[in-house]
């Protein structure tokens, strides 16, 4: 069975303008969890000067309905991070850090080593509580600013993580901009070196490629998927990447293909209009498989797509 990570509320939030009502955040991620899906990813516990959409982690963390069987995570960049996440009632941690060094000087002013060196008293603490850790490796196909990056890279990185203790990888195409032929190349590579089962996908949809992607990992034993409903999303340390790949075009594509996924569609359209209302018109863009498009989008009558947003 597929597992879905659903990351609209922390990645497909934190690049928008609009504040979002922390009501509303509460209310989408309840939605949510009875879509079926595995994991929500929450928010983040990080400087609101960075990112004052997520601000509210903390009250939202604290006032969600928790549905048996779901995790609900959270990103945390240090110690106080941390702090701020275990007193909020977080289940699960994800740290962060890029295969690009220069990606990564520009999102958190830090090398490669030094991102590395700032997880461990996080990866202690949580070792300590017993909380699964993930880490994400952005960039891990592309990157803005340096351009392709060598699976051999992503590969020495990810074996660095692992040995810190880090439970599951989430190979992140940060810009959206991977080929089916790029992801297989890295899954020959690093496959030999990280078991399958700790390790998870998470492709931007930039170029259209964000399904393709999808299932070329999964035909390589990946059980761990990423997705943000209505295909929120987009790094604001990345120039041009675009949103996620979307959560529903992800359970279509996947379920066509033979794959079991218990993701209820229907469900992740009504959790998504509850935030749509706050959303630039920008998040409506090429429609997805099957015009799923359509299915989210308030000018949707039911009938036929009207084409403001094709």
């Amino acid at each position: 069975m597929i597992k879905i990570v659903e990351v609209g509320p922390r990645d497909g939030l934190q690049n928008e303008n609009a504040t979002i009502p922390t009501e509303t955040k509460i209310a989408f991620v309840d939605a949510l969890s009875e879509s079926g899906v595995s994991e929500i990813e929450v928010s983040a516990f990080v400087s609101p000067n960075m990112v004052p959409q997520l601000k509210d982690a903390a009250t939202v963390f604290q006032n969600i309905r928790r549905k048996k069987g779901v995790v609900y995570s959270a990103l945390v960049p240090n110690e106080k991070g941390m702090e701020n996440s275990v007193a909020a009632g977080v289940d699960k941690i994800s740290v962060f850090t890029a295969a690009s060094e220069t990606f990564n000087m520009k999102n958190i002013n830090a090398t490669v080593a030094d991102s590395l060196r700032r997880f461990k008293p996080v990866l202690k603490q949580a070792k300590t509580l017993r909380m699964p850790v993930r880490g994400y490796i952005s960039t891990a196909f592309w990157c803005a600013f340096e351009g392709k990056i060598a699976p051999a890279t992503v590969v020495e990185l990810a074996k660095q993580m692992i040995e810190m203790g880090i439970d599951e990888l989430s190979i992140s195409d940060t810009i959206g901009k991977a080929t089916p032929d790029e992801v297989g190349s890295l899954m020959d590579a690093i496959l030999p070196c990280v078991p399958v089962e700790r390790l998870a996908v998470h492709f931007h949809d930039t170029y259209g490629r964000g399904i393709a992607n999808v299932l070329k990992s999964v035909s390589y034993g990946i059980q761990v998927v990423d997705a943000s409903v209505g295909g929120l999303g987009g790094c604001p340390f990345a120039p041009g990447a675009t949103g996620n790949v979307a959560t529903e075009a992800v359970v279509k594509a996947l379920t066509g293909a033979g794959e079991e996924v218990t993701v209820n569609i229907e469900k992740l359209i009504h959790a998504y209009g509850i935030i749509a209302s706050y959303l630039p018109t920008k998040q409506h863009r090429r429609p997805a498989p099957d015009s799923l498009a359509c299915a989210t989008c308030p000018f949707f009558d039911g009938n036929k797509c009207c084409g403001k947003y094709g």
